[in-house]
Order: structure tokens, then C-alpha cells, then sequence
């Protein structure tokens, strides 16, 4: 348990240490001068934070880096699991989308004139003129990106969250407690870490009723549900870089639904995943997920992935003769 402590004492100090004192002042404009590009560069530093914890925790237990949860166990048996963490979280989300629409009707809006409309005023503020076919065009056109590309390009950030959660948190508390409290527990801290950014507004804004607990208690339930889906390809595969893949993928492709809602949806509802509607898809295959990993750990056959060594093991204990 040392490790885990000092894992989570390191990751969230760090994390939230930076949050308040550089995303909250980039975020309010106290700091002038930054663009939103880069302000956008500066909340997704934060993702590194994780790993940064994973190197201090191995190297002031003196754990070394074996069992890093990073090489597949190999091709043929990890591939179609790469694939589900690359092409899965789309999939869901579409699903999960096409749901909400048919919950709610007149929010579906297939010509996407709402947000074509918000597109040309944007461009109208900087001299531009843009027609509504040309605008149609270009944001079509990011979905085969975020589809197909999004997955790799966000891996070098998604990578410190996951090498972090997925690559050594998860499998750490798993050697000390089941499966399903695992993904509970190890869920909830996920969440419980984005809460400054929550507080501001990321993904369910700010202002409404309950506001911040209400936003920081639903993002630690999308944390537990896509905690088990990014677990699931970790174990599937043995390598966290899966779950970085998967990472990626729903980041590149969460706030594809808006495209096609007439208001913008509720970010506790839908279109988008992080609503529980919007959600349902990755709901239920968490679910599916979650009791298959629970009959593997009754059976015997679950291949949990290790992260390092056990509590009372370091490095130098791996060298050491033997006692004759």
C-alpha cells in the first residue's frame, strides 16, 4: 500500500498544485496574452502528471521499471484488442448518440445548420466569409479524422494519464482487493482527480444547480465506466498503450454528437458520452465488461497485468544471492 500512497500523494499534488496555479489563472485570463490554443496545451499538460508519479513512486521505492505494463503480450493475440481501443469509443459514442436522438427528437438536427450557423459567425468575426456548403464540408470531415487519426496523435499525452491509472494504479490495488472494487474505488479516485478542472466548467460547465459536487460526482462516474472500458483492453492486451489508444480515441471523438443538436444537448444527458443517455452504450458494454472480468477472477483466469513489485520487493532484492 506504500506505493499506492505515494503514487496518489505525488500525482494529485502535482496535478492539482499546477491546475490552481497555472490553469485557473490561463483559464480566467488573469494571465494575458495567452491565446485559447494555448491555453488548451496548457490544461492538457496536466495529463503527464500520472506518469510523472509512476517514475518518482519507482524510484524512491526503489522499484525499478520491471512489469511496466507497456510491451503487448503479443500481435496476434493483442491486435483485435487494439483495434476495440481504437475503433470501440466512437462506435459507442454514435450509439450512444443515436439513442439520445431518439429520446429526444427535436434536438436532432441532420444538417447541422446550428453549428454551421455558429461556424460562419466565428469567421465572420475575423474578416472571413464562409458559405454554409463549405462549412458543412469541414466539419464533416473531421469525423474520418477523429476516427482514424485522433487515437495516435493523442497517445503522447494519454499515455502520462494511462501509464499512470491503467499501467500502475489499477493493477497495484488490484493485488490487495477484487476486481469490481477495484474498478470502483480506482474509478472514482480518476474522477476525483479532474475535479479543479470540473469546478471550471470542463465537460458539464458551470451553473447549474449543483454545481460543482453534482459535475464532479457525475465525471467520477464516467471515469468508473470508462476506467473498466480502458481496463478491460489493458488486460486483454497486458499493455497500458492500449488504454492510451482508447484514451485518445474517446477524446478525439467526445463532441463529434454536438454537430448534429439543435441546443447543444445537457452535458448530464446527452448527445454527448459524458451524459448518461449519451453514455448508455459505453454503459452497458462496461457492464458486459466488468462481469466477464469478475467470472475471470472466480475461474482463476484472469491475467491481471503487474505493475512493478510486491510492497516488500525492490530492485535490489531481485539481485541479491540467495542465502546458502
Amino acid at each position: 500500500m506504500k506505493r499506492i500512497a505515494i503514487f496518489l500523494a505525488v500525482t494529485f499534488a502535482l496535478t492539482w498544485a499546477y491546475e490552481f496555479g497555472v490553469v485557473y489563472p490561463a483559464s480566467s485570463g488573469a494571465l494575458t496574452g495567452i491565446p485559447p490554443v494555448a491555453t488548451q496545451f496548457i490544461t492538457g499538460a496536466a495529463m503527464f502528471f500520472p506518469a510523472i508519479g509512476v517514475l518518482v513512486t519507482r524510484l524512491v521505492t526503489r522499484e525499478g521499471f520491471k512489469n511496466s505494463v507497456i510491451k503487448p503480450r503479443g500481435v496476434k493475440k493483442s491486435l483485435p484488442w487494439f483495434a476495440v481501443a481504437w475503433f470501440g469509443p466512437a462506435i459507442l459514442s454514435v450509439i450512444g448518440a443515436a439513442v439520445y436522438f431518439l429520446v429526444f427528437p427535436q434536438d436532432f438536427d441532420p444538417s447541422m445548420s446550428a453549428f454551421v450557423a455558429s461556424t460562419q459567425q466565428q469567421a465572420a468575426t475575423t474578416g472571413s466569409e464562409l458559405p454554409a456548403d463549405t462549412v458543412t464540408m469541414m466539419l464533416l470531415a473531421q469525423l474520418p479524422f477523429a476516427v482514424f487519426l485522433a487515437p495516435v496523435l493523442n497517445i503522447f499525452t494519454t499515455f502520462g494519464e494511462e501509464w499512470g491509472w491503467r499501467g500502475y494504479l489499477v493493477p497495484k490495488v488490484s493485488t490487495h482487493l477484487r476486481i469490481v472494487p477495484t474498478l470502483l474505488i480506482t474509478g472514482v479516485i480518476w474522477g476525483l482527480w479532474h475535479a479543479p478542472l470540473t469546478v471550471i466548467g470542463h465537460n458539464y460547465g458551470t451553473g447549474y444547480p449543483t454545481w460543482p459536487l453534482g459535475g464532479i460526482a457525475a465525471m467520477c462516474l464516467f471515469c468508473v465506466v470508462v476506467g473498466i472500458f480502458l481496463t478491460y483492453v489493458t488486460v486483454r492486451t497486458g499493455s497500458c498503450l492500449a488504454a492510451a489508444i482508447g484514451h485518445g480515441a474517446i477524446n478525439g471523438f467526445v463532441s463529434a454528437a454536438l454537430l448534429f443538436s439543435v441546443t447543444g444537448g445537457n452535458p448530464f444527458v446527452g448527445p454527448l458520452p459524458v451524459g448518461v443517455v449519451g453514455g448508455s452504450a459505453f454503459i452497458v458494454v462496461a457492464a458486459f465488461m466488468l462481469r466477464d472480468l469478475h467470472r475471470r477472477e472466480k475461474a482463476g483466469t484472469l491475467d491481471m497485468p503487474k505493475a512493478g513489485l510486491p510492497d516488500d520487493v525492490t530492485k535490489t532484492d531481485l539481485t541479491r544471492a540467495p542465502k546458502e
